[in-house]
């Protein structure tokens, strides 16, 4: 293909994709945001109701409700929006996933077709138990950072600045669950072998408490503890597959190598065969002598009266 019918293809899969997002975010709007809303408000709710219980004696008083405060006109609206435009492309990922794929595909190996499949197809769960693991972390991190409120203090929470810190650390958790996707790149590109990557298995878990102690909005051992498990597992997880790929590769280089070292020169077998004597040529015939040349015409005399 030439350069502008590339650029044809990939405006004709930018197009489907952008369609299937249209569709996803109209449906979304109309018919899942609310919900979605309403699911991520309740782990506000939730603790605003226990307390009101604890003030009450146990019983919420008749007719109250979990009440947020907008300040621009339009908040809700946009808030609404935004939520609809992430559901729009989580629902219609396979689709534009797909058009990607299609686009990048004829260029990749098959051994490449084959690691694609693997990555995406552990990208998706890692990046949801990410998201899941925030969503329960906040209702913990939200009685915490709530109980500094003195009894002079009344708490209303702005809508859009809340939901935008649980998306926000929702999208934080699920992209450090990615992590793991990043060491088995870097050892099926070559970069780090499996013992290496054991090798740093202190400074792995270092690293991965310290980003869970400033991730997680709360102090409590529980949220940062849970996380800091949970990324180290994925890193012993990873590097458990990086034995088996290097274990693989092995096999395969002693199948084609034999047991000759990476840093080690082939032995070369010298048993040379004998050749055998080639069919002569024979002999060559004479060459015929050239003929003279005949003298051209002159120009009037090479064409007559009607040419």
């Amino acid at each position: 293909m030439t350069l502008m019918e590339h650029l044809r293809e990939l405006r004709t899969r930018l197009f489907r994709a952008s369609v299937s997002i249209l569709v996803g975010f109209i449906a979304s709007f109309f018919w899942l945001a609310q919900h979605v809303q309403t699911l991520l408000e309740r782990p506000y709710c939730q603790l605003a109701a226990d307390e009101m219980r604890q003030a009450g004696h146990g019983v919420l008083p008749a007719g109250w409700q979990c009440n947020f405060v907008q300040l621009g006109v339009t908040d809700v609206f946009v808030l609404r929006m935004k939520i609809a435009l992430y559901l729009a492309l989580i629902i219609a990922s396979p689709f534009w996933l797909y058009q990607l794929w299609a686009f990048i595909a004829p260029g990749l190996h098959r051994h490449e077709r084959r690691w694609a499949y693997l990555f995406v197809g552990l990208a998706a769960p890692l990046f949801a138990a990410g998201s899941v693991l925030a969503y329960f972390v906040i209702a913990k991190g939200l009685a915490f950072l709530l109980q500094f409120n003195g009894p002079d203090i009344k708490t209303t929470l702005e809508i859009t600045k809340y939901v935008d810190f649980i998306t926000g650390l929702m999208l934080l958790f699920g992209v450090a669950f990615l992590f793991p996707l990043v060491v088995m790149l870097f050892n099926i590109a070559g970069l780090a072998s499996a013992k290496r990557l054991l090798g740093w298995w202190r400074v792995a878990v270092f690293l991965f408490f310290a980003f869970a102690a400033i991730a997680t909005p709360t102090a409590d051992p529980f949220g940062m503890t849970f996380l800091g498990l949970s990324l180290s597992a994925l890193y012993f997880g990873a590097v458990g597959f990086a034995f088996l790929n290097d274990r693989r590769r092995e096999r395969r280089q002693r199948a084609e190598f034999g047991d000759v070292a990476d840093d080690e020169t082939s032995s070369i077998e010298y048993d040379v065969e004998p050749i055998e004597e080639g069919e002569g040529a024979g002999g060559l015939d004479a060459v015929a002598p050239s003929a003279p040349v005949s003298r051209p015409l002159p120009l009037d005399r090479r064409y007559d009266d009607s040419t």
